[in-house]
């Protein structure tokens, strides 16, 4: 074999290799693009084969989710296959039933919390901090957080107490997530039905069309739960539903745990930043949201705990006022496609401002380390570093 076929099946061994790594994952890569160069290169075309060589970066990011990532996925899946067949067989119970009575809402504002009995969440309505002129967004978050100890829950309320024009509140329910995970996730629905009285309540005081229920991980399939009860006892649906990378084991359409879907609100938009490991990667919303692609790792990420928290970390940034459009996307197929310009249609707008009547799926590049949107203004988001704390927390 000559020197020059030696050298052509390296270089096509080398695209094969990253093509298959990367192709069902929306990577820079497909097997078309590997044909393409090769016949190229084939045929003798004066052409700079430098621009087939994947960069560092592409090599990098294709080997961190090769190692990191996919495997996670393959595991992810056996569990999630092994969880809702244990879960059909009805063999698995709850170890802890939620009590309505133990569970709070905390109101927060820049410089208190305030904490009330979900029985008795009247008492919100009727606190000197609660304005009931202002729009309500309640979160609710995943496995083993509390709503004291939560980076979600912090950086959240400070982005909407910057805005100033919400009450935002939180939902105490620790004591029946921070547990095995499996009788953490057989909660979500017993937990979103409790809610759902709440929201009742709270729509004695609020109008419905204010109200805005925020979950991440557990939590997204717990106020999907929330808004099937809340319309099934009021025949209303709440307006909006934002999913924070929905947890993916044990939940799947057609079992026994559904989990967040389209219907249980009006308009449901998702981030989904770790799919197929620790989040879902089908579509689950009226609009889903792929920063990055469907790798498991996003740029920056090198493990999967730190990839399935960048959704809210993507989130409150964009609620921060001016921030709206840092993150832009298109409706694509895949992040291949994105990169090579070839999804046509208007950017919109991923996060906070998120139009209602958007539908499919849209994909975006973000960047590796805050500001993560594309669109984001270094200077602004430094000026805003106090923006939302308390004036005597200001640095």
């Amino acid at each position: 074999m000559s020197p020059l076929h030696v050298r052509v099946n390296m270089i096509a061994l080398l695209f094969i290799s990253f093509a298959v790594a990367t192709q069902a994952q929306g990577g820079l890569f497909s097997i078309t693009d590997v044909g393409k160069s090769l016949k190229d290169i084939a045929t003798g075309v004066s052409k700079d084969i430098t621009s087939y060589i994947p960069t560092p970066e592409g090599i990098f990011e294709s080997s961190k989710n090769l190692l990191a990532g996919y495997p996670f996925e393959v595991a992810s899946s056996a569990i999630n296959t092994i969880c809702s067949s244990a879960l059909s067989s009805q063999t698995i119970r709850s170890r802890v039933t939620p009590d309505l009575r133990k569970i709070n809402f905390q109101l927060r504002t820049a410089c208190n919390n305030y904490s009330y009995p979900l029985l008795k969440s009247n008492q919100i309505w009727r606190s000197p901090e609660f304005d009931p002129t202002k729009k309500v967004v309640i979160l609710a978050t995943g496995w083993t957080t509390t709503v004291n100890s939560s980076d979600t829950i912090d950086v959240l309320a400070k982005a909407y107490n910057c805005r100033g024009d919400v009450n935002f509140v939180a939902v105490d329910i620790a004591n029946f997530v921070d547990t095995l995970y499996t009788w953490s996730a057989l909660n979500t629905d017993e937990i979103g039905a409790n809610l759902a009285e709440g929201i009742v309540l709270l729509t004695q005081v609020v109008p419905l069309e204010n109200i805005h229920l925020i979950g991440h991980s557990l939590g997204a399939h717990i106020v999907g739960a929330t808004g099937r009860y809340f319309n099934e006892k009021t025949g209303k649906l709440v307006p909006r539903i934002t999913g924070l990378d929905p947890a993916k084991p044990c939940f799947n359409e057609g079992h026994v745990l559904s989990g967040l879907q389209r219907g249980d609100a009006k308009f449901i938009d998702i981030i989904h930043s770790n799919p197929g490991v620790l989040g879902k990667r089908e579509p689950m919303g009226d609009v889903d949201f792929y920063p990055g692609g469907l790798d498991p790792l996003p740029k920056g990420c090198l493990h999967v705990v730190c990839a399935h928290g960048r959704a809210w970390e993507y989130y409150a940034e964009s609620v921060y006022p001016g921030n709206e459009r840092n993150f832009m996307g298109k409706r694509c197929t895949s992040q291949t496609r994105l990169l090579d310009n070839k999804c046509p249609g208007v950017e919109q707008p991923m996060g906070y401002a998120v139009p209602r009547e958007l539908r499919g799926n849209y994909f975006l590049e973000v960047n590796e380390a805050a500001p993560f949107g594309k669109g984001a203004n270094k200077e602004k988001l430094a000026a805003q570093a106090n923006c939302g704390l308390c004036p005597e927390r200001k640095q």
